[in-house]
């Protein structure tokens, strides 16, 4: 169930199809309204024409409004396309689970469908038994309004949203509040737990992902409930193939494999879910897409470097306890393999530091946030930091003894 409903939430068409169904209940609830009064009101505001005069305007509100949820479907595909090609494939996600769009897309559809219920209403002519659905009909003038109005505020969202620096704070602050959310600020370390000796129990992944999420609780409870341990195999953002081992059971458990595998979600693609390490993960991509020679834009490279910079110090201030549940008698439930700081560390700067080693900027903007994470990180992490520190100086000295006074010469 938990599965559905995060599936649902990120598809595109989640939500305008709930206002397409949310549009087809308005026009009929009105419209009957509009019957029970069984009489023609006289107010300015609402719609005064004939049947015919209403059959006109509903219909070219019809016709309009596919046309116009056309072009911003359009517009949202060549935007997707850009945005791909110009920063990282890996951004799209974020593009399609964005709420805005989803809304405004829904806004269009649900005017169109609107019109069309509230059509059907309109009966005969202005000489036979003619029957206008004054208050339906002006709503769905109301609706054009507002459409016009969800278009002017989508334009000006797709211009700012395609932005690198909103790109880029977008995946930054997601990044962020996962880390908030996942690793508390005056966290204090804690010693891992052993794994119990006992029989031990293999489950096999049954289809090829990526692990994207896991429910720790019901995992927890599971366990607790039966007297057992359960241990992930896998850290979250791994790839894990059909038949591979994913998970080890210790323990009597009349419990199906199906459960175990509810438990633990496979998707195709790294996910914000629970996975820090992909938010650096994109704030990387974008900088090596944007130092590579097609797109020489070391601008951006270094706009990245700031959120990855930020996103490291709080890393690097924070305790990383273990991913562990344990009972109440202090017995292990779960644990689950984590990152280590070090592993955070690389990923976010050896890449980088890799393909940037031509670019002064980007040496020099590395350099400052590995010498301020030195000074800002725990005792414990200070020894990676330092070993990063060394392999960038070590990179960018081999890269200048490489170099023959021609090859100077031409930089």
């Amino acid at each position: 169930m938990t599965a559905t409903i995060k599936g649902l939430t990120q598809r595109f068409w989640a939500i305008p199809l709930l206002f397409a169904v949310a549009a087809t209940v308005l026009a009929l609830g009105v419209t009957a309204v509009d019957e029970s009064l069984d009489t023609s009101l006289h107010l300015p505001f609402l719609f005064a024409g004939g049947p015919e005069s209403a059959r006109a305007l509903l219909a070219a509100i019809i016709t309009s409004m596919i046309s116009f949820t056309g072009l911003v479907f359009s517009i949202t595909i060549v935007v997707l396309q850009l945005t791909s090609s110009q920063f990282s494939p890996r951004v799209l996600r974020s593009f399609l689970g964005d709420r805005f769009n989803q809304v405004a897309l829904g806004v269009f559809v649900a005017t169109f469908v609107y019109g069309l219920v509230v059509l059907r209403g309109v009966r005969g002519t202005a000489q036979v038994d003619p029957f206008v659905p004054q208050i339906s009909v002006t709503m769905a003038f109301a609706l054009v309004l507002t459409s016009v109005l969800v278009f002017l505020a989508y334009i000006h969202h797709i211009a700012q949203s395609i932005r690198a620096a909103t790109i880029l704070s977008s995946i930054a602050d997601d990044t962020r509040a996962l880390l908030d959310e996942r690793i508390a600020a005056d966290a204090e370390p804690e010693p891992a737990l052993l794994w119990p000796d006992g029989p031990v129990r293999t489950l096999a992944a049954h289809r090829p992902g990526v692990l994207q999420w896991l429910d720790d609780a019901a995992l927890a409870d599971a366990a607790d409930n039966h007297g057992g341990s359960i241990r992930l195999l896998r850290a979250v953002g791994e790839f894990v193939a059909t038949g591979a081992p994913l998970m080890e059971l210790r323990g009597e458990s009349t419990l199906q494999d199906d459960f175990w595998h509810a438990a633990v979600h496979l998707g195709r693609e790294r996910s914000m879910d629970q996975d820090v390490g992909f938010g650096l993960r994109q704030l990387v991509d974008i900088a090596e897409r944007a130092l590579s020679p097609g797109i020489n834009d070391p601008t951006t490279a270094v706009q990245a470097l700031d959120h990855i910079h930020d996103i490291t110090r709080r890393l690097a201030t924070r305790a990383l306890p273990p991913r562990q549940r344990t009972a109440d008698d202090g017995r292990l439930l779960l644990t689950v393999p984590q990152p280590r700081f070090d592993d955070y560390l690389a990923l976010a700067f050896d890449e980088i530091g890799h393909w940037g080693k031509d670019s002064p900027r980007i040496q020099r903007r590395v350099q400052v946030a590995l010498r301020d994470l030195e000074s800002a990180a725990r005792p414990e992490y200070r020894p990676a930091v330092i070993d990063a520190i060394a392999r960038l100086q070590q990179s960018s000295s081999a890269e200048a003894h490489a170099l023959s006074p021609s090859d100077v010469a031409l930089r």
